[in-house]
């Protein structure tokens, strides 16, 4: 996603190179949405892998519509419209099929079933691989899986946000559903990204006002945990998440210079005592604001109570 303007300008060539990078390093798992820049981010990746298909699978999120002006139109999980999101993707990723396809959000219009059977049509067809969810709750999870078996739930997890520990985790371990972990850096909180008038950040609860000062503290004695071991405050959010020693649960992660996709592959497991000092500083609930605006957090499926 940040590959495609989320978080200011970017530039291709050095977006490819940067894949390339990833690849060569052993990454092997890409993740994109059909919505990310409107289609660039799969245009984008379609040229990366371009004879190097083999090497990666590829997950696609789908649903999310967008204008032209980068509006949100809310979410279509109609079966008719999943088969045509996918035969876009594949044309604009130059793929005969894609590894794991996902609606991004749920679609409260559609029941979860038709959108799962829709997929596991795609499946039999030969198109995708394997079915994933995103951002769904215990209830739903439960409802896919008995139309198709789910490889894994893409879901929101770091320091800052830890409320799939509750319901959802337990879930997924009992059905044996993997998950790919995204925002581990709070979206550059936790790393104390700087954050540019472009920037979708901006506008964040997380980053706004009261919140961003009293957070700003919190990350501080992060930061000071971090020189203390000698690692970058990125390494420590990563290595926070590896150190919960959850075997079918990885960190999807986000990159834009060579730089932070070697921080982040050198990353390890913080052990069980550098994790009980970051619970001394940063306990659940320590962050201040949620991680999207209002609206969004009502569209969460993974977020009813």
């Amino acid at each position: 996603m940040g590959l495609s303007g989320a978080y200011g300008k970017t530039d291709d060539a050095q977006s490819i190179a940067l894949i390339h990078a990833a690849i060569e390093r052993g990454v092997t798992f890409l993740d994109t949405a059909d919505f990310y820049g409107s289609g660039h981010n799969e245009l984008l990746i379609g040229k990366a892998i371009a004879g190097r298909r083999d090497q990666v699978q590829l997950s696609v999120k789908f649903g999310a519509l967008r204008g032209a002006d980068k509006s949100f139109g809310g979410m279509d999980g109609r079966p008719a419209a999943v088969k045509a999101f996918l035969a876009y993707s594949l044309v604009r990723l130059g793929t005969e099929y894609v590894d794991v396809y996902r609606p991004a959000r749920l679609d409260p219009a559609v029941p979860i079933e038709d959108t799962i059977g829709a997929i596991t049509d795609l499946v039999k067809a030969g198109y995708v691989r394997s079915i994933g969810l995103s951002e769904v709750g215990p209830e739903t999870i439960r409802r896919a899986a008995k139309v198709h078996p789910i490889a894994d739930l893409q879901i929101e997890y770091s320091i800052a946000s830890r409320d799939p520990e509750d319901a959802i985790f337990p879930v997924l371990t009992e059905l044996g559903i993997g998950a790919t972990l995204y925002g581990v850096l709070s979206r550059g909180l936790l790393s104390a990204s700087p954050i540019n008038a472009d920037d979708a950040r901006a506008h964040m609860p997380r980053f706004t006002g009261e919140n961003r000062e009293a957070n700003a503290k919190v990350v501080a004695g992060l930061q000071g945990l971090a020189k203390r071991w000698g690692i970058t405050p990125s390494q420590l959010a990563i290595g926070w998440v590896l150190g919960k020693q959850q075997p079918r649960f990885r960190p999807t992660l986000g990159m834009r210079t060579l730089q932070q996709l070697d921080e982040a592959l050198t990353a390890k497991p913080l052990t069980a005592e550098q994790l009980a000092e970051v619970e001394a500083i940063a306990p659940r609930g320590a962050i201040a604001g949620t991680r999207y605006a209002a609206a969004q957090m009502a569209m969460l499926d993974s977020e009813k109570r």
